[in-house]
């Protein structure tokens, strides 16, 4: 890529794409085009062709999705997979039709079965049942992966798909319905403290293990990889079946809810009581991804877990009145 070529962040208000758009403004970037929802509806498939045909864009980041935690995912599965099926099917068939130099399509270590041997390589995709509270989730963004590959393979497209694990960082989500886990947390156990609340419930038994990446971290990964790599190296030339061509990207470092919470909890300045709620579900048990093909590709992570938890607190605090 160029400084001055033009590259589409569709989602720049997100967790993800905001972490992208200012890598890519700190790396000079100049040319960087993006809409509010209110502006472009990646849902209605005119008003993305009607973008697509105006702007032309080079190069296109697809970071925008209807996201959330166990409760969201399970409470609403029809929207989850309605809105990131259309979404998908808009911004990539659009990249195809105007000729985008590269796609760079992201989803969710999510797509991965609830048994997967771990650490989950990328060939553990679809190989048994997914984790039903966010199964529609995760098959729109296996569609994702499986059109991306699709085009590549019969248009010859550059479309590149990447898996990020749990991701934290400035422009979460602080929502405690539809939240993740590790923002969730902080934002419980900041307002438990300001208000002398004695007890924290956590739902879970704070058993299972998960890892986390700092959003900044990703965004490099995401920015390294349209700069220097094609999807002609996401797969070995010589087999016959070309397949599992997505990338993780992970630390291959986890961390039980226990012990997160605690961490969070020392962070913080939280003296109440944790309690976990052990009828609650605690999901799938273990997920942590193996990140060797992004380490073979030229890329690790930089930013440990608890000097990210202190700087998304940080950002936490000085944001809190937005």
């Amino acid at each position: 890529m160029k400084k001055d070529s033009k590259i589409y962040i569709a989602g720049h208000r997100g967790l993800v794409g905001s972490a992208i758009l200012q890598n890519l403004k700190l790396k000079g970037y100049t040319n960087l085009v993006y809409r509010t929802h209110q502006e472009l509806d990646l849902m209605n498939q005119e008003e993305v062709v009607s973008f697509f045909e105006k702007e032309k864009p080079e190069y296109v980041i697809l970071a925008a999705a209807k996201v959330g935690g166990i409760v969201a995912n399970n409470t609403y599965r029809a929207d989850f997979i309605y809105e990131n099926l259309q979404i998908q099917n808009n911004v990539i068939h659009q990249s195809y039709i105007q000729q985008v130099k590269k796609l760079l399509f992201l989803g969710s270590t999510c797509i991965y079965p609830r048994n997967a041997p771990q650490p989950m390589i990328e060939d553990s995709l679809l190989t048994s049942a997914l984790e039903y509270t966010n199964e529609p989730y995760a098959i729109a963004k296996i569609a994702g992966i499986k059109m991306c590959e699709s085009y590549n393979l019969q248009y010859g497209t550059n479309f590149i798909s990447v898996m990020p694990t749990n991701l934290y960082g400035p422009n979460d989500n602080f929502d405690l319905e539809t939240s993740h886990v590790l923002p969730a947390l902080l934002r419980k156990m900041h307002e438990a403290k300001e208000n002398n609340v004695a007890r924290v419930e956590i739902w879970g038994s704070g058993k299972p293990r998960r890892e986390f990446l700092y959003s900044e971290d990703m965004a490099d990964a995401c920015v390294f990889l349209l700069e220097s790599r094609d999807f002609t190296d996401t797969y070995d030339k010589d087999e016959k079946e070309i397949r599992n061509t997505h990338i993780n990207i992970g630390t291959g470092v986890d961390i039980s809810i226990k012990e997160l919470a605690l961490t969070i909890k020392k962070i913080v300045g939280y003296e109440g009581e944790l309690y976990f709620n052990d009828t609650k579900p605690d999901g799938t048990m273990l997920k942590l991804t193996d990140p060797a093909k992004l380490h073979g590709l030229g890329w690790k992570h930089k930013v440990e877990l608890e000097d990210g938890i202190r700087m998304m607190y940080d950002w936490y605090l000085k944001n809190l009145n937005d």
